[in-house]
């Protein structure tokens, strides 16, 4: 069994905290209200196993170190803004 290892991606001016484990083609996993990252660790570890690379960021706002005072809308970026250059 391995461990996500963790990356902080600048996204459109924003720091997010991106969970990853495994090699091979991506596998993007979004949480919802409220959950983290940590919701899909096991899944995660499934995806590895089977030879993808699975990633889950800590959504905008989910998380203490990438929350932001402006909201998405005042900055013009929705969902498809922050998760397209993950």
């Amino acid at each position: 069994m391995t461990e996500p290892t963790f990356e902080h991606l600048d996204v459109n001016g924003l720091r997010m905290k991106v969970a990853i484990q495994g090699n091979g083609p991506l596998v993007l996993l979004c949480h919802g209200l409220p959950e983290l990252w940590i919701s899909w660790r096991a899944q995660m570890q499934a995806l590895a196993d089977a030879g993808y690379r699975a990633v889950a960021p800590d959504m905008r706002g989910y998380c203490r170190d990438c929350a932001a005072a402006i909201s998405c809308r005042a900055q013009g970026i929705g969902f498809s803004g922050s998760v397209h250059p993950l």
